[in-house]
């Protein structure tokens, strides 16, 4: 399989198999490159609409001009602790940002919530908008809409608000949703005494109801047990003495 940075050639093979309708999974098998590669190829440079190969291979060069002229000369990457290979890190935190923006979250949240994610601790905005190199104003809009969804959590060490994705992120998303299902359970309920039993708007409404309340009784009841028998528990981390520091 090829590495390194994907070629002009096969941006346009990606444009190509974008226009013919055809999955990420595909286009990557024609390039025999990862899937994550050619999702996050994409999603970073417009969409599955609006990718251009001429484009994505400019936004690319500007990039690692910038990299190029920010970076000083004779640096390494920040220490990664347990032993990490930062540029791993890295590359893992992006093609999970890119995941979570396929969701339908907005990048800069995405990337928010990828770094808070693989991070060990809990972040402060100001640690946040150093590690992925934005505006303080950024983080604050991102991790706002974070917060309001439940998808990650505020807590203070005294002086300043740090953030933190707990374990049982998943957990609230799914109760969220189920929660959310069941509100239109009981509105199509209504809707069928409106509509009048037996008539097929009827019907639809009726089915949808008693589809989504099997579902959310059996999604609840596996989420409990999920989280009672299948969550681990981090290993003890390495003395102080011989942990690298915290990324940044």
């Amino acid at each position: 399989m090829p590495g390194g940075r994907l070629t002009q050639q096969e941006r346009q093979q990606i444009a190509v198999g974008l226009a013919d309708g055809l999955a990420y999974a595909e286009i990557a098998r024609r390039l025999d490159r990862p899937t994550s590669t050619v999702t996050r190829e994409v999603m970073r440079n417009g969409g599955p609409t609006g990718y251009r190969a001429d484009l994505a291979q400019h936004a690319t060069q500007r990039r690692t001009r910038r990299r190029t002229q920010t970076a000083p000369r004779g640096t390494q990457a920040a220490p990664q602790p347990y032993g990490r290979d930062a540029e791993a890190v890295q590359e893992f935190q992006e093609a999970l940002t890119t995941v979570i923006m396929t969701s339908g979250l907005p990048k800069m949240t995405a990337r928010v919530l990828g770094c808070l994610y693989t991070a060990d601790t809990s972040l402060t905005a100001s640690e946040l908008a150093e590690h992925l190199q934005v505006s303080p104003a950024s983080i604050s809009k991102a991790v706002t809409f974070l917060a309001d969804l439940e998808l990650i959590r505020r807590e203070s060490d005294g002086r300043r608000e740090r953030y933190v994705v707990d374990n049982d992120l998943w957990y609230q998303s799914m109760i969220r949703s189920v929660r959310d299902n069941d509100r239109f359970s009981e509105t199509a309920k209504r809707g069928v005494a409106i509509l009048g039993r037996g008539t097929p708007a009827a019907t639809r409404l009726e089915n949808a109801a008693r589809f989504l309340d099997f579902i959310g009784e059996s999604l609840t009841r596996a989420m409990e047990q999920a989280r009672d028998v299948l969550y681990t528990k981090p290993e003890t981390p390495p003395t102080a003495a011989t942990q690298d520091p915290q990324p940044r």
